[in-house]
């Protein structure tokens, strides 16, 4: 563990990142914050929870610390939008998911406090992500990436209707082998549950950088609705019978991951 992110080191190709599921916000950041914004009320609850169980198999998981309210680690260093014309929020996040404001008057970041965010949180993250890849290419020729989110299903700032169960991202196709995108929707193409494959959520910016087939780099996203394993609302508990049972696809998907092979057709 560093100040920042907990990486666990595996043996085996896969590396999983769940880079929004920090709770934790700075002392500085809280103190501008709206006080409704401690809660962090956007974070991708549980997951370091409900992925811990790749390490047993072998995969590497990396795990922030702080909330995205601090620094949104699936953002370009840049703040380029991930989704143009649609509603996105930013490397250094200014609303909530329903478009009001997360900081008191007068208090949002200026861009020199966000460019410190950047290189004190954002850039350890990638840092790790980046050399754990380059490590399991190194060791196996190849590396695959499981970038794990989750969000409220339904949040109508952001898109119209309930979201599927699952949303898998590929940045259509282009992060990824055909292969293992395939390998992928069969392992979550399940009775019980919905599956959008590279529909609203595409694959954010880990998915959409780290992902270089041509490199022997290979990324998906996979988005879940909240409703799949925990309460929606405050204070945004675990269903402990909704996660068990969405535990078996869960594991379904990651073996699969680990499975799959660059040659395989």
């Amino acid at each position: 563990m560093t100040a920042t992110f907990t990486l666990h080191r595996g043996y085996a190709p896969l590396l999983v990142s769940v880079p929004h599921c920090g709770t934790e916000l700075p002392d500085e950041v809280r103190a501008a914050l709206v006080p409704r914004a401690h809660a962090t009320e956007d974070a991708d609850w549980h997951l370091d929870r409900l992925y811990a169980f790749v390490c047993e198999r072998g995969a590497s998981l990396l795990v922030p610390r702080y909330a995205r309210y601090a620094i949104d680690l699936n953002r370009p260093p840049d703040d380029t939008p991930m989704y143009p014309g649609a509603s996105n929020t930013g490397l250094a996040p200014t609303t909530f998911f329903d478009g009001t404001p997360l900081y008191r008057d007068g208090q949002a970041p200026s861009a020199a406090a966000i460019a410190s965010r950047r290189q004190r949180w954002w850039q350890p993250y990638h840092d790790a992500l980046a050399a754990e890849l380059a490590a399991l290419r190194e060791r196996h020729g190849f590396a695959v990436l499981l970038d794990g989110h989750s969000i409220r299903s339904r949040i109508p700032w952001l898109f119209e209707g309930k979201l599927p169960d699952f949303n898998l991202g590929t940045a259509g196709g282009a992060s990824c082998a055909p292969s293992l995108r395939e390998a992928a929707t069969r392992a979550l193409t399940v009775p019980g549950y919905t599956l959008a494959v590279d529909g609203r959520f595409k694959g954010g910016y880990i998915t959409r950088r780290y992902g270089r087939p041509a490199e022997r780099a290979h990324a998906v996203q996979l988005e879940m609705c909240q409703s799949t394993y925990m309460d929606e609302a405050p204070p945004f508990a675990l269903d402990e019978a909704r996660a068990a049972q969405l535990a078996p696809r869960l594991r379904a998907l990651v073996d699969a991951l680990l499975d799959w092979r660059p040659d395989a057709r």
